[in-house]
């Protein structure tokens, strides 16, 4: 299976219903892609908002919109609810080519007539108002939940091509220590039900409501993975793995290790640098020796929660658990990432990460739009934001 082909499935494994003509299950998780493409590609998804072009509204609009969306390289798809929409790339050799299709996907959306807005969670969406999408997976989801997918949220994944079994498992293990790093940076939902959360990431806190979102422990290996998956699947009454929504996961079937902790990014230059972070640590993260065991579940998820409740500006536990700003724990994650920039080609995408703390992040931006504007003016901020320049060119060729 081509490279493109394996990230390709995405679209119904992670998004969706599984592909025409297979079991609703699927095969199981030793039936494996790694290998498959070119190892350390890397893809993108992104779930966004439908909304009012003019008041910035929350929209169950998805049917209508993929109806007159067309093909377009990439992907659009529903998601979970009608009010979202999730653009998928194809398979990349660096963030910002990735990046560069998304907001080719994004134009193509906007073309319809409908409005797009990129935060964690609406702002001013009400519980309750979200219509969950005519899909059986969805239906089931909705079954199985309940109230708990009452409000809608819009993560991005990344995923990156793994060249065997074991060096997914490797890379896995090497990134869960990052989560709450990563997730700090990238908090962009600081407003809920129509007002201030008091979290940088409601979207965050949202999905804690969700069985099997939490952090997964270390595995031993790719039959550790697989026997885990298999007895978690049987209890939780679901067909298979891609029914866990952990904050990362190995993806067999696609053949990548999935980092599906972050929000949504409101501008693509923050997807694009975030992006980038991911790609590095994960190309680290595979050719590094393990250093005994990492974090346990406890602190990992201790560290997630004061990342959502603070952003850029958390103290987060380092592997001693001693709490750390994010500043200098970015400093330590650069000095992984850096020496592989060249090899990705994300070295300008990288050296934007600076700027992103700076700048307090989507959260702080957020808020700040609130302040200047209140609720409409933090919509229609939202709104500009997510639409993406016109001249946004890829700055690598794709693989």
């Amino acid at each position: 299976m081509a490279a493109a082909e394996v990230l390709g499935d995405a679209v119904h494994q992670v998004a969706g219903s599984p592909p025409a003509g297979t079991a609703a299950g699927g095969p199981p998780a030793e039936t494996h892609a790694f290998g498959a493409g070119k190892p350390f590609s890397l893809g993108i998804e992104e779930e966004l908002f439908l909304v009012d072009a003019a008041s910035g509204r929350q929209r169950n609009s998805s049917e209508e919109v993929l109806a007159r969306v067309g093909r377009h390289s990439g992907q659009v798809e529903r998601e979970l609810h009608a009010c979202q929409v999730e653009l998928i790339s194809g398979v990349h050799r660096s963030a910002g080519a990735a990046v560069a299709e998304l907001a080719g996907l994004r134009r193509a959306v906007l073309a319809t007539g409908t409005g797009l807005l990129a935060s964690g969670t609406h702002p001013a969406g009400g519980e309750g108002e979200a219509q969950i999408t005519d899909r059986e997976r969805y239906e089931r989801i909705h079954e199985l939940l309940g109230d708990a997918v009452a409000t809608p949220v819009c993560g991005l994944h990344v995923h990156i091509g793994m060249p065997d079994p074991q060096t997914a498992i490797t890379c896995f293990n090497g990134l869960r220590r990052h989560l709450p790093l990563l997730q700090a940076l990238a908090a962009n939902s600081p407003y809920r039900h129509g007002h201030d959360s008091g979290l940088a990431s409601a979207r965050e806190v949202t999905m804690r409501g969700w069985p099997r979102s939490g952090v997964p422990r270390e595995m031993r290996d790719f039959d550790d993975f697989c026997a885990t998956a298999e007895l978690l699947a049987r209890a939780a009454d679901v067909p298979d793995y891609t029914w866990f929504w952990w904050k990362l996961r190995p993806h067999p079937r696609l053949g990548t290790v999935e980092v599906r902790a972050l929000d949504v990014q409101s501008r693509h230059e923050d997807t694009a640098t975030l992006a980038a972070l991911v790609h590095c640590l994960a190309r680290a993260a595979a050719e590094r020796e393990p250093a005994g065991a990492g974090p346990p579940a406890e602190i990992i998820e201790e560290g997630s929660f004061r990342a959502a409740r603070f952003g850029v500006t958390a103290r987060l536990p380092d592997r001693q658990a001693r709490l750390r700003p994010v500043s200098q724990l970015l400093e330590q994650a650069l000095a992984e990432a850096e020496p592989h920039a060249g090899e990705l080609g994300c070295e300008e995408e990288l050296a934007r990460l600076p700027a992103l703390l700076d700048s307090g992040g989507g959260a702080g931006r957020q808020r700040a739009a609130f302040a200047a504007g209140g609720m409409d003016g933090l919509l229609a901020q939202l709104t500009s934001w997510t639409a993406p320049a016109t001249g946004l060119k890829p700055s690598h060729g794709s693989s």
